[in-house]
């Protein structure tokens, strides 16, 4: 870990010429690591149902940023079909150490690295339902999140030594998962766990091992909707806490390149054991986006029938509203591929694959130019 964040601290210095911040940054996440350490050590003193919690039929999903998950995520939470992470809980995942913190989260927030989102994405705070993913950032300053905001910007850190190194992780990683999984039911007082976890497509049957009896829906989307969209979440993120688009055009492009060669690997990976029969059915529902979109109703009806939920009356009639409503959506946000210097056929050529598999007969609402548009909320 401590090797990481040296890493990662050298590449914060060159990029962004910056030297003291990101000591206080990394001073404080050694701070949290052990107060973490030892909150997880006496929560079973003080919560003993920790004991008899288990990891059953895990609800996971799955899918490229800015796919739809936080959409269907957040739906699924909402609706006590499970237990999601919220930001705060997988900073401080103790319960011992939640009960005197949550008084302060109004003052945690002006620190939380939530502060930096682009809201125009989606909104997010320390008390919303996120994705897992960065509990491994919080937890090891590992994962998907270290190489996309930080050895991205490296010369000498590659995807496939990145990948080899997050594969071998796995046992760790899952553990962990279980960790946190385990103290948030009890927190949240639920049995089942709601999970989004986006960098699964890169060992999704090395997680299926672990966990047998998991539900996974994944999500796919137009990646002339996704690429972008991630893209500018990222950037944003980044051009508020460093000011990403006043730097060279050089380096911000050497940037964005291995950034959308991340995110293609996600795709290509997920296709690959897909494709090769290593993630069985049973686990499996893939959900279209447009599909979801325009018939929310009919692919709520198959993913509950999926996860073994029977609906109540409260949740058919809102589901019935919601479908209603998302088939009549349409969202004004726009995405200009010359920005990251793409265009539309160099994604369509690299993401062929998954046009063929997933894509093929799915209706389409990007535009022919230049801009790819998102029109619902994701």
């Amino acid at each position: 870990m401590l090797h990481r964040m040296f890493t990662a601290y050298g590449i914060v210095a060159d990029q962004f010429n910056q030297r003291l911040s990101p000591l206080v940054t990394f001073t404080g996440f050694l701070v949290l690591h052990g107060l973490v350490t030892l909150g997880l050590a006496i929560d079973h003193v003080f919560y003993p149902a920790l004991r008899r919690t288990k990891i059953k039929s895990p609800i996971v999903i799955v899918g490229n940023p800015r796919s739809g998950t936080t959409f269907l995520h957040r739906f699924m939470v909402a609706n006590d079909l499970g237990a999601g992470m919220r930001i705060w809980k997988m900073l401080y995942p103790s319960p011992t150490l939640q009960v005197p913190l949550k008084p302060l989260l109004p003052l945690l927030e002006k620190i939380s690295p939530a502060r930096h989102h682009a809201h125009a994405a989606h909104e997010t705070n320390l008390t919303a339902i996120e994705t897992d993913d960065p509990s491994l950032l919080f937890r090891y300053f590992d994962g998907l999140f270290l190489y996309g905001f930080f050895y991205a910007w490296s010369k000498t850190e590659s995807l496939d030594e990145f990948e080899r190194h997050f594969v071998a992780s796995a046992e760790r990683d899952f553990n962990w998962y279980e960790t946190l999984w385990r103290r948030n039911l009890v927190s949240e007082k639920r049995n089942r766990v709601v999970a989004k976890l986006f960098s699964l497509s890169l060992r999704l049957p090395q997680f299926l091992q672990r966990f047998p009896d998991a539900k996974v829906l994944y999500m796919v989307r137009d990646p002339l909707e996704t690429v972008p969209s991630g893209l500018s979440l990222v950037t944003g993120v980044l051009d508020g806490r460093f000011g990403f688009w006043s730097l060279p055009v050089e380096q911000r492009q050497h940037f964005i390149e291995n950034l959308y060669a991340a995110l293609l690997r996600l795709s290509l990976r997920f296709h690959e054991d897909y494709t090769a029969g290593r993630i069985p059915s049973r686990n499996l529902y893939i959900v279209a986006f447009p599909r979801l979109m325009q018939q929310f109703d009919v692919v709520m009806e198959d993913i509950l029938c999926f996860i073994d939920v029977d609906p109540t009356v409260e949740m058919q009639q809102q589901i019935r509203q919601i479908a209603e409503k998302q088939r009549t959506y349409r969202s004004g946000h726009e995405y200009d591929l010359a920005c990251f210097g793409l265009t539309e056929e160099r994604i369509r050529r690299d993401y062929a694959v998954i046009y063929d598999t997933f894509l093929q007969n799915a209706p389409t609402s990007v535009q022919k130019s230049t801009k790819a548009q998102q029109p619902y909320p994701a």
